[in-house]
């Protein structure tokens, strides 16, 4: 059934949240980031909703772009929560993609006119895209993975993928979400490995797994997805560490997948590392397990015809794009120079990411392959909503296995008061589960995450989250 939507207000709060260790990705070293919370009220049909988002803003990820300080970069990400909401006052739309479609479009005009990167601009029409769906959600009184395969949202595939004209996204998602998934181990570029690897200035005592022979003890794990810098030899040694330690702890139960992290501007520098792995022996074994690469080149070139010329390489795994996966016909570009994919994280987009998993999955129906992938990724997700409405998302578009990496670099949902760890472990018992402090962190066990209350909740969060002790920002 598709409703009216307007939105009446919005808030928006913000909190500090400092990492227990840093994390090395790409040009990035991450030990602080803000934290914010976007509440928006909507008229469905006459009722007023409040539906709610969160998420890290992180620099270096959306914008790459050297010069910029962390500041500035933060500041962008503001200002693009604010312009999202600013285009959404202005919309009354008779579904969510609708609504979503009127403010998308607004915002890639706005954002061309401003300079500003297209996946920077539509973080901003993420956020806002996530509290309607949880406001339509709680208004149907359903869940994110029933709005979407019943096309409660009213998405129209053809107008992001033509070739699915006439089909419907029931057609393509899965019939129930996923009750497990499995927590794909970040091992980030300056993460300890063992204990030979800690010294007294980088030990952390909390409570936690630090070295990623604890991490796998501790929660199980065998899925991971291991970083390179574009450095060789350097990679090289690195992968040899790493692959040591999880074959001692897995044996030949385990997979994972290589990021890129955007380090090559030419393919053939990249196909040189790859060589290289397979003309070593270690690591020619231990890449049999590989399940995909994720964006080797640069965002700039990665869709190049003249330099991502993928599908002329022989017998290479497959290749998905993740950052360059920006505008709405990027997957289609891609997937024509011979990528095999792309990614989701929600901060990417839900409608865009259900419409490229319908690609995907038709895809591999009609040519009668698995070749076509879509991948989770994490964007250092924490509680008390990022994570739970990301993990919702994952299950409802049915990612089977899902990079986490939030509960590593911060200590459980520490960061905030604890009245919030004691409501989520009240409603979210099967996901967290209490430290000795009384704070609740991520309980992985076996490897994989129990997504029944998730599942249960409209859109992943079963409890209200008090905005006690944050700051209000202006909107």
């Amino acid at each position: 059934m598709l409703s009216q939507f307007k939105l009446i207000d919005a808030t928006l709060h913000r909190t500090e949240t400092e990492t227990r260790m840093p994390f090395r990705f790409g040009i990035a070293v991450m030990t602080a980031a803000p934290h914010v919370f976007l509440q928006c009220r909507y008229e469905i049909d006459g009722r007023v909703v409040t539906g709610i988002a969160a998420d890290g803003l992180l620099p270096k990820w959306f914008d790459k772009s050297p010069e910029k300080e962390a500041a500035q970069e933060i500041d962008e990400m503001l200002l693009v929560i604010r312009r999202a909401v600013g285009f959404a006052r202005e919309v009354s739309a008779a579904s969510v993609f609708e609504f979503w479609q009127q403010v998308y479009q607004a915002q890639v005009k706005w954002a061309a006119e401003e300079g500003l990167p297209s996946l920077l601009a539509q973080f901003g029409v993420s956020m806002v895209e996530r509290t309607l769906l949880d406001a339509l959600a709680q208004a149907e009184g359903c869940t994110l993975a029933t709005l979407l395969r019943e096309n409660r949202v009213g998405l129209d595939l053809a107008a992001i993928h033509p070739e699915l004209a006439g089909h419907t996204p029931g057609e393509f998602l899965p019939v129930q979400p996923l009750s497990k998934i499995i927590a794909r181990h970040t091992v980030g570029l300056s993460d300890p490995l063992t204990a030979a690897d800690l010294t007294p200035e980088n030990r952390i005592d909390d409570g936690l797994p630090q070295t990623l022979e604890d991490c796998i003890r501790c929660y199980g794990l065998y899925h991971f997805k291991l970083k390179v810098q574009g450095d060789v030899a350097r990679d090289l040694e690195r992968l040899r560490a790493v692959a040591r330690v999880i074959t001692h702890h897995c044996g030949t139960r385990f997979g994972f997948t290589l990021d890129g992290n955007e380090q090559y501007r030419e393919f053939p520098r990249f196909v040189e590392l790859w060589d290289r792995i397979q003309a070593d022996p270690l690591l020619k074994e231990f890449f049999k397990q590989l399940i995909f690469i994720e964006q080797p080149l640069y965002r700039d070139v990665a869709l190049d015809p003249a330099i991502a010329n993928i599908a002329d390489w022989e017998n290479g795994p497959p290749v998905i794009i993740d950052e360059s996966d920006a505008e709405l016909g990027a997957l289609a570009q891609a997937l024509k120079l011979g990528y095999a994919g792309t990614s989701h994280k929600n901060c990417k987009g839900i409608m865009k990411a259900a419409a490229h998993r319908c690609l995907i999955n038709y895809l591999n129906a009609t040519e009668h392959t698995s070749r076509y992938q879509m991948s989770g990724e994490d964007l250092v997700n924490i509680g008390p909503v990022a994570l739970l409405q990301d993990l919702a998302a994952q299950a409802a578009l049915g990612n089977t296995s899902v990079e986490r990496n939030g509960h590593h670099y911060f200590r459980g949902l520490s960061p905030f008061p604890q009245e919030i760890s004691q409501r989520m472990l009240q409603q979210h018992g099967d996901l967290y589960t209490a430290m000795d402090d009384g704070f609740a962190r991520v309980n992985i066990t076996g490897g994989e995450l129990n997504l029944a209350s998730i599942n249960a909740a409209p859109f992943g969060v079963g409890v209200e989250i008090p905005m006690d002790g944050f700051q209000e920002l202006s909107l």
